[in-house]
């Protein structure tokens, strides 16, 4: 288990990161990747952007494209912090990165048009540091939630409020100066025992008891598609539910990495699961025999012994690709773009 100085420096690692990519552009993009990651570093995305890229693929077929569509581009954090993984027993280090990409959207993206007005798009990205620096960087991009916040001609109704995501309730959660180790293992416990519920379940979450691990008034901030159901109540109404009618429980793969700090923790599966469609899900997912996975992210806040708020993206547009449904490619032939 690394000590809170060693967790400082991979912290250091990813904000030098941030700092290098955002300021650069054009050619300087390339070096500014290179510049600041290990030379074997692996760079991976979710849909419609790739797996395995090296430093040149990630800087000209993610970031670039970001930059000229999103310009001028800010990145927008609401929650970092950095742990070792529970799950190799603290062998490597991650650090996570949330919040929302801003800029002028003015020029097409994935087939959208333009609005010529400030967007905001949802990211999260996970990277696993070592000693020679940052050697994987896993980037989640809400490309569904961007699509209906811009009105997208494919998107259909999501089942819970579609918004631009806010980060945390108490606005702490930035964690550049760390903090004590014992808040960070209440943190990972909580939502290992919620998970672990969940699984004795087959992910049918009224099958399990949300009072035990959820305070009443929680939040759910989910992907687009789903969007973000408020209190309990309706976050059985407005995801569980819906989920467990439209989706057959298949294999559960396993997290990457499950960490936590102080009040915040979480994980990410590359996949994490499969699944069945029953058709219907999210309005989008037609019935198929074929089991399609699931890469997703969960982060949390914990309030007390109970878990208040949870961020969670789904790879939805690669889980619809998997069925037939290639949500950018029709959206690109109804614009044009």
């Amino acid at each position: 288990m690394e000590d809170g100085a060693d967790l400082q420096r991979a912290k250091r690692h990813v904000l030098d990161f941030h700092r290098a990519i955002d300021e650069a552009t054009d050619d300087a993009l390339v070096d500014a990747v290179q510049r600041t990651t290990s030379p074997s570093c692996v760079f991976n995305a979710t849909y419609p952007f790739a797996d395995g890229l090296d430093a040149l693929g990630y800087a000209h077929s993610v970031w670039a494209p970001l930059q000229r569509s999103f310009a001028p581009m800010q990145r927008r954090q609401d929650i970092f912090f950095a742990g070792t993984n529970d799950l190799d027993g603290g062998a490597t280090t991650w650090v996570v990165s949330m919040g929302h990409l801003l800029g002028l959207f003015d020029q097409p993206f994935c087939g959208v048009r333009p609005t010529r007005q400030a967007t905001m798009l949802r990211y999260c990205e996970f990277y696993s540091v070592a000693t020679e620096g940052i050697t994987e960087v896993i980037l989640f991009l809400d490309v569904l939630n961007f699509m209906a916040l811009a009105s997208a001609e494919v998107m259909v109704p999501s089942t819970a409020a579609t918004l631009v995501t806010p980060g945390p309730r108490t606005h702490d959660g930035l964690l550049f100066h760390g903090a004590p180790p014992a808040e960070g293992l209440k943190t990972l416990r909580l939502f290992q025992r919620m998970i672990n519920r969940l699984l004795e379940a087959d992910v049918d979450t009224r099958q399990t008891p949300l009072d035990a691990d959820w305070t009443p008034d929680m939040i759910w901030w989910g992907p687009g598609g789903i969007g973000a159901p408020y209190t309990q109540e309706r976050y059985l109404e407005q995801h569980a539910i819906p989920f467990s009618e439209g989706l057959e429980w298949g294999t559960f793969f396993g997290h990457r990495c499950e960490i936590a700090e102080g009040h915040y923790g979480g994980f990410f599966g590359w996949p994490t699961f499969d699944v069945r469609s029953r058709g219907g899900y999210i309005g989008l997912a037609p019935k198929s025999d074929q089991r399609a996975s699931m890469r997703v992210v969960d982060l949390y806040r914990r309030d007390g012994d109970k878990l208040a708020e949870n961020w969670n993206f789904i790879d939805h547009l690669h889980f619809l690709e998997q069925l037939g449904v290639d949500l950018i490619a029709q959206q690109r032939l109804v614009t044009g773009l």
